[in-house]
């Protein structure tokens, strides 16, 4: 009896140490298995942050090349409208040139046209005013007025005369300085001046000047 009681406390030892040992060989993969798992979810959020972290330096660059996209596309507008602008000016600059010449030619012309005037003395016709008639005759030489002659002043009354006397002067004065009849009224000789300059513009239509 004795031999067979010491035959079950050594078994039920032997259970109870393969019991525990069953248990700490579970307990021993639980923990392997929360490590490999733990470890598991590690890899899966470093990967994660990986993945987050590229998408976020593409997102970047991407902004970065628009951005050089834009600036490329506002450097080649500004130089189209630089381009404009030079077109623009150097348009103006040919008809501003253009305009030059044109003026030369017609002052050329002007002057060709004055030297080719007949030379000579040309007498002009005779006005009427109602304090009587005016003439005069103008004398041209290599393009100038050089000369105007009074043929035939205002004499109805001693005072028509005198005015007349006084006004002739001043206006051959003023003729020659301007070199046409294109010139100012003498005060208070309105009716000789007016004849006056009249008979000269036909003496120097008739010249051609």
């Amino acid at each position: 009896m004795r031999a067979r009681a010491v035959a079950l406390a050594t078994l039920a030892s032997v259970s109870i140490v393969g019991i525990g040992w069953q248990l700490g060989s579970q307990a021993i993969d639980v923990s392997q298995s929360l490590t490999a798992f733990t470890g598991g979810t590690a890899t899966a959020a470093t990967v994660t942050a990986t993945t987050d972290a590229a998408a976020q330096a593409a997102a970047t660059a991407k902004a970065a090349a628009d951005a050089a996209a834009a600036a490329k596309a506002q450097a080649d507008a500004a130089n189209t409208a630089a381009s404009a602008q030079a077109a623009a000016d150097a348009a103006d600059a040919s008809t501003a040139a253009a305009n030059t010449a044109a003026t030369a030619q017609a002052a050329a012309t002007a002057a060709a046209a004055s030297a080719a005037a007949q030379s000579g003395t040309f007498t002009g016709a005779v006005v009427q005013t109602q304090f009587g008639n005016m003439q005069v005759s103008v004398t041209i030489a290599n393009g100038a007025i050089t000369e105007v002659t009074p043929l035939q002043l205002t004499n109805r009354g001693g005072r028509s005369v005198a005015i007349s006397n006084q006004a002739a002067p001043i206006l051959r004065s003023e003729v020659l300085a301007a070199q046409s009849a294109n010139v100012q009224s003498v005060s208070g000789a309105t009716y000789t001046t007016q004849g006056y300059l009249r008979s000269l513009q036909s003496a120097l239509d008739t010249a051609g000047f």
